[in-house]
């Protein structure tokens, strides 16, 4: 005889349901994921996101492929919508890769054989910009296609680092045989930073036409004629470094490639020691802002000079908050830095920490990020605002290798 199976039922909203579905119905609703409090780099590896036990804000692991990951130099713009591009070192050696900073999901851009440099994003084009010994290529974000743009002539070897506002020049510089055999010769900085400088080499800056191919010389020194960038809204403006001991030198100047004249120093030296240097361009092209000690080691500035005036504005922090480089968002409301070790050159006895600053009168008040003290400063992590300003984006080694992680503005955003 077949067995009789009795199902319990209950009233649900006028309908019966099985007493199976009843004992569903009862279970707890599931709990967000709780995202654990953890000093920062204290267990290895950490979790793809926890937060901060010494500033309560989040901070997320961006690269999640295999390999050691680094975000670009901070003066580089490394988004193109929502994607980040970003170098990447797994089986085909260091390559493009880009992550979804909505999804995270991470794409490998490149497959090319030998050493990749440029860090230039083209966001109009939708593409990167990279060179491979005399060759400079371009790569599409979206489609991965390939294309070879240039091939530097056998007497002019340079090195692409910017492209202009409206995306048509190439910018770089070019070294003499001479200052290349001095690089080879005294890889550390350490050993080749006075070297150069004492050396008095040519340099000269030069541009690539894209369209055409045209590689014109703008501009030769025997100064050493460094961090060249151009301007984010004015094409023919170029923004260039006279390279060396920052106290020995007038850092930084200006040039327009159209005419390779108007050439300006934007902060001239006005006391013994005096250093300013890692200039960067504010996002309305306006300003250019930079690290300023007056004098050196003592007393501790970011300032910006007005393109069109000369006028400058300054905003004094105290010795922990100086960093190896700072950056600004897109209405340079909000500024942030990326800390330093006691052996920079602040001499900071607690300066290892990611910071957000506000601007208020004349100085900046700090908020600290993230606690830096398990990261190694061989390794300068380079503080990037996200698009839509909510995160900062940094390099990190606190896990034992090289990784890029974003940490919220907000404690709210959690």
């Amino acid at each position: 005889m077949m067995k009789k199976f009795i199902i319990p039922i209950i009233v649900f909203f006028g309908v019966q349901l099985p007493g199976i579905l009843q004992a569903q119905l009862r279970k707890p609703i599931p709990d967000k994921p709780v995202v654990p409090e953890l000093v920062t780099g204290s267990v290895t590896p950490m979790p793809l996101e926890w937060i901060d036990k010494d500033t309560r804000h989040k901070v997320i692991r961006l690269t999640r492929n295999e390999g050691q990951n680094a975000s670009f130099y901070f003066h580089n713009n490394p988004f193109v919508g929502d994607d980040m591009i970003y170098y990447s070192t797994g089986t085909d050696g260091r390559q493009l890769w880009k992550v979804n900073l909505k999804s995270l999901k991470t794409e490998q851009l490149t497959s090319h054989a030998g050493i990749l440099k440029g860090e230039i994003v083209g966001v109009k084009r939708k593409e990167v910009f990279y060179q491979v010994k005399d060759s400079v290529f371009a790569v599409n974000t979206a489609t991965k296609k390939e294309r070879l743009v240039f091939v530097f002539p056998d007497d002019f070897k340079g090195d692409i680092t910017t492209l202009n506002a409206d995306e048509t020049l190439l910018g770089g510089a070019y070294s003499s045989p001479k200052e290349k055999d001095i690089f080879k010769a005294n890889p550390e900085k350490s050993s080749y930073f006075n070297l150069i400088y004492e050396a008095k080499l040519p340099r000269t800056l030069f541009t690539i036409n894209i369209a055409t191919g045209e590689l014109k010389k703008i501009f030769t020194d025997s100064a050493w004629l460094n961090h060249v960038q151009f301007s984010p809204t004015d094409p023919s403006l170029l923004l260039f470094c006279h390279e060396g001991p920052w106290h020995k030198v007038d850092r930084i100047w200006t040039i327009n490639v159209h005419t390779g004249k108007d050439i300006r120093l934007m902060h001239k030296r006005s006391m013994d020691m005096e250093i300013a240097g890692h200039e960067w361009f504010g996002a309305d092209g306006r300003t250019i802002w930079f690290d300023l000690q007056q004098p050196r080691g003592a007393t501790f500035f970011v300032a910006g000079a007005d393109i069109a005036t000369g006028k400058e504005k300054k905003y004094q922090f105290d010795r922990n908050e100086w960093s190896v480089h700072y950056t600004s968002n897109q209405d340079e409301t909000l500024f942030a830095g990326d800390g330093g070790d006691p052996g920079a050159v602040a001499k900071a006895p607690d300066g290892k920490w990611i910071y957000l600053f506000r601007p208020q009168e004349a100085r900046f008040v700090p908020e600290r990020l993230v606690n830096m003290k398990q990261h190694h400063y061989k390794l300068e992590p380079n503080v990037h605002f996200s698009p839509d300003n909510k995160w900062i984006i940094f390099r990190a080694n606190f896990e034992g290798q090289e990784q890029v992680y974003a940490v919220s503005v907000n404690k709210q955003d959690l």
